[in-house]
């Protein structure tokens, strides 16, 4: 049972990262191709689907994440307050701080998409959210990256 939960647990943390990695491509470069082509409905498109992308795999896969990271950690007998597991759940945390407001931004964004007419009908703050969703996306991939490295490298105390 203990390697389902692991491979469980690995193949949780592909999907953030391979989703995390897609989504932002998808919606920088379809956003920005939608934007200088003035096709409101390739960005309507485009932001609709980022949101349900986060909703349908993101968004599952994190929760997992932390469910079974916590499963793991007990049942391979690893303190809680260990140096290592303090870091990784800090970038965890830290990590989920900067992604809950990128959903909300994409919702935002998605909605001001629906609800202009033309791109250059789009609300004034439409372009102002759409960078901090790239200011607060950066870093909270740089989290799991370096998430990825401490599970890999062990680099800190386990006791």
């Amino acid at each position: 049972m203990f390697a389902f939960w692991k491979t469980a647990h690995v193949l949780s943390a592909a999907v953030i990262f391979g989703t995390g990695l897609g989504i932002a491509f998808f919606t920088w470069f379809g956003s920005r191709a939608a934007l200088r082509e003035r096709d409101i409905g390739a960005l309507r498109l485009v932001l609709r689907y980022t949101v349900v992308a986060d909703a349908w795999f993101t968004a599952p896969a994190v929760a997992f994440q932390a469910a079974s990271g916590a499963l793991l950690v007990e049942r391979m007998g690893w303190p809680q307050l260990s140096a290592w597991t303090i870091a990784v759940w800090a970038l965890f945390i830290f990590a989920g701080v900067c992604w809950l407001p990128v959903l909300r931004i994409q919702v935002l964004l998605s909605r001001a998409a629906q609800g202009a007419a033309s791109v250059d009908a789009l609300p004034a703050p439409f372009h102002r959210l759409f960078r901090w969703w790239v200011a607060l996306g950066v870093p909270a991939f740089a989290a799991v990256i370096a998430i990825y490295w401490l599970m890999v490298a062990k680099p800190l105390s386990l006791t």
